[in-house]
């Protein structure tokens, strides 16, 4: 019986609609409903349920999520035909901590008898078109026009002002507890991080991280001399608590460094319930968590999650454990590399070495960032991105569930754009990749997201245009790959 059950994150227990879903899932997986078969209308289903029409329609959506029913226009919802693929099971990575040592992850791009790429997977950055660009170039010169002063100006190390006040005002709304002056202005969200490694740990130290893990943080751990221990991660509720209470237990780890909202490469977003005992348990233990909330903007639907850092107390109560790290970069201006750092009990360090490191971010691009946040246009593009984010997920799933191996796992996130896919055991993905690259498809293959070299029969695949023939054929032509590459196996 395959797999169907909701994401922990995504669920609660006393919530109508996910009580509904689950039953019309286990419906479908046990045969009770067949493919194709239509289902009662929202009105119809709510009237026989005794429960409101928001409820049918959200238990809906949750079923199309994991791909288990599907809209058609005009003519109401129906089992899916395409065969549903299991959910990938939690990691199972090596005990001890190992030293990193990344391979070349740009090594396809540079073999000269591939042809160029046409399809790209691979990189997680979204199509150009997808953000406000044109508005931007006009706030950039009105505030160069009327401010041309700030070109010759450095700014402070720690900031503009309205700027940081535009991010701790936007916390609120998730339960941020930091005013103003405890946020900090950095180069982009890799910035914030590495100056949060660098103010808690030394060469040598341990720092854990979940498995698998973006390869641009393995290359940070790696360029400071740190070892890694990686942390058993669910796609779907990201790091096991427990599995990091066990890996805790002695001193040997000095920090913590996750991606608890729509990891990347997973997807995985951890439950509030974890988040809050992950907090509490390393606060108690004295170990600093850096966490990355590069990606909590980008839920599918309902409300935004809530950073780990929501469950960190003041500073001045005790807290101030969670370095919250962040950026505007992948939401709204990737050229501005706008990023910042709440960094807590480690504040005047990180200020230090910020100074120390690139002194200032440039004031120009801060203050157009700014005047963007104060007019409304934020929202409204954040809605407009998260829902072409959402409509390129569902179609590379779709594409995945049709055309992949059967025996193919695969977790269906409810934020964020990448999907990781697990083949089975015999399959190679850098064999795969070298296959599809003469052929122009590009993808990231799994042992780059491990220091371990693990996950060699798993992909990411990045979902970063809008969705097109084009691209389901690319998606049609790796299932194909794949299977080639499973008969020759035998």
């Amino acid at each position: 019986m395959n797999d169907v059950r909701f994401p922990a994150g995504h669920r609660k227990a006393d919530t109508l609609y996910h009580q509904l879903a689950e039953e019309l899932a286990q419906a479908i997986v046990s045969g009770v409903l067949q493919p194709g078969e239509k289902l009662p209308s929202i009105r119809k289903l709510s009237a026989q349920r005794r429960v409101s029409l928001s409820t049918v329609m959200e238990a809906y959506r949750a079923l199309e999520d994991r791909g288990l029913i599907e809209a058609r226009p005009q003519s109401g919802f129906y089992v899916a035909c395409a065969h549903v693929l299991n959910v990938p099971g939690l990691t199972q990575p090596p005990r001890e901590p190992s030293e990193v040592v990344t391979p070349p992850v740009l090594w396809p791009y540079q073999a000269s008898e591939l042809k160029p790429i046409r399809v790209d997977f691979g990189l997680a950055i979204l199509n150009p078109d997808l953000y406000p660009t044109q508005q931007l170039q006009r706030l950039l010169s009105q505030v160069t026009r009327h401010q041309p002063r700030l070109l010759a100006d450095y700014g402070k190390p720690v900031g503009d002002m309205e700027l940081r006040r535009h991010i701790a005002r936007r916390a609120l709304a998730w339960g941020g507890q930091f005013e103003a002056d405890q946020v900090l202005i950095t180069h982009g969200c890799l910035e914030a991080i590495n100056l949060c490694l660098r103010a808690v740990t030394k060469p040598g130290d341990v720092v854990a991280i979940e498995s698998p893990a973006y390869f641009g943080l393995l290359q940070m751990l790696e360029s400071f001399q740190l070892k890694a221990l990686e942390i058993p991660t669910h796609p779907q509720t990201g790091m096991s608590v427990e599995a990091l209470e066990l890996a805790t237990r002695d001193d040997r780890v000095k920090a913590c460094l996750l991606l608890p909202n729509f990891s990347n490469p997973l997807g995985c977003l951890m439950p509030d319930e974890n988040k809050r005992r992950l907090v509490e348990l390393l606060a108690g233990r004295g170990i600093p968590i850096i966490e990355d909330d590069l990606y909590g903007e980008f839920f599918h639907r309902g409300e935004r999650p809530r950073p780990a850092k929501a469950f960190d107390r003041p500073v001045e109560e005790g807290g101030g454990n969670v370095m919250l790290c962040s950026s505007f970069t992948k939401m709204l201006a990737p050229g501005m590399r706008i990023g910042w750092v709440v960094a807590g009990r480690w504040q005047r360090e990180i200020e230090r070495l910020k100074f120390i490191n690139t002194y200032s971010t440039p004031l120009v691009l801060q203050q157009t960032i700014a005047r963007f946040l104060e007019n409304g246009g934020y929202d409204h593009h954040l809605r407009r991105l998260r829902r072409a984010v959402a409509e390129q997920v569902s179609g590379a799933v779709d594409a995945i569930r049709r055309y992949f191996p059967a025996e193919t796992r695969l977790n269906v996130p409810v934020g964020g754009y990448v999907l990781w896919v697990e083949l089975p055991a015999q399959i190679d993905t850098r064999e795969v990749l070298r296959d599809s690259m003469a052929e122009g498809i590009n993808f990231t293959p799994g042992e780059l997201f491990s220091p371990s070299r693990s996950y060699r029969n798993c992909m990411r695949i990045c979902c970063i245009e809008t969705w097109t023939t084009r691209h389901e054929a690319a998606i049609r032509r790796l299932g194909e790959l794949v299977q080639q590459r499973l008969a020759r196996a035998g």
